[in-house]
């Protein structure tokens, strides 16, 4: 038989092997919405096993979204990891949301069945009740702290409360025109020491009870369209302000996203819709 027939094979078997070893699932999801194309988009990518750290990194920085989440079963639960475009993070509610919704979708959870991602965070909590899923977060309270320099100026805007939390600045400014007038100067906001900036005001609409915009340069976001995270800060402190246990909640970004949040004692429940773009395989 000539040397040449045996090529076909070969390749067969290689293509095979390849496919088994390298497909991986790959999802984009927009989280904090019904509707596809607005609220804000994370991708979600289904390993079966850890992953080498500056492969997730250089995954994220392909897809070049706000996040990238990465999870795994491991044994009554999901390993979840989070990365940006430049970093990984400790905390983030749209990604944790979007993996939820893929696992529930893709019958990899039985719908109903609550799921338990174990995170840099501690452990997660994703529930689906009625048409939302239902996220149970650590409250991050932020206490009020000096701006530090650059930050005001880098924003424009006059605050009339500036606090810090974890990892972020919050800062209350006096009216929605206000806060959707914010152009920040992102080269300057860069140089801020913080994963992000969280600015917010009482909501002008009385479907909601307060809005919110969060910027976050330094982490390689210059405007994140829905920060699931950041309402485990807003939740606590409007929550206080208002005096209310259960809030609702505008980002208003280009995209925007409604977020609800209900405060039980050192616990944010911070809850949305998802919506599935696409679909694929990522093969590198």
């Amino acid at each position: 038989m000539p040397l040449v027939s045996f090529w076909p094979l070969v390749l067969s078997v290689y293509l095979c092997a390849r496919i088994f070893v390298m497909s991986i699932p790959l999802y984009q999801v927009d989280s904090f919405t019904h509707r596809p194309f607005t609220g804000n988009p994370a991708a979600v990518c289904m390993l079966q096993q850890p992953a080498d750290a500056l492969w997730m990194q250089q995954v994220a920085a392909e897809m070049n979204l706000a996040e990238t989440a990465f999870v795994y079963p491991v044994e009554d639960r999901f390993h979840l990891q989070w990365f940006t475009p430049v970093v990984e993070v400790d905390l983030c509610g749209h990604a944790t949301l979007a993996a939820a919704h893929i696992l529930w979708q893709q019958n990899l959870v039985p719908a109903g069945t609550p799921i338990t991602f174990e995170s840099r965070s501690g452990l997660l909590l994703a529930e689906q009740i009625d048409d939302r899923i239902r996220l149970n977060f650590p409250i991050d309270a932020a206490k009020e702290f000096a701006a530090v320099s650059g930050l005001l100026e880098s924003l424009g805007i006059t605050p009339i409360f500036v606090g810090r939390n974890r990892d972020d600045f919050l800062i209350e400014v006096a009216t929605a025109d206000e806060l959707h007038s914010i152009k920040p100067d992102f080269r300057a906001l860069g140089k801020v020491r913080a994963r992000g900036v969280i600015v917010t005001c009482v909501s002008d609409d009385p479907k909601y009870d307060f809005l919110s915009r969060f910027f976050g340069p330094a982490s390689g976001i210059d405007e994140d369209p829905v920060t699931g995270s950041a309402h485990c800060t807003l939740g606590e402190y409007w929550s206080n302000k208002l005096n209310k246990t259960k809030l609702s909640a505008y980002q208003a970004s280009a995209r925007g996203g409604e977020v609800q949040v209900e405060i039980e004692e050192d616990r944010a429940l911070i809850s949305g819709q998802a919506v599935t773009v696409f679909e694929g395989t990522l093969l590198g």
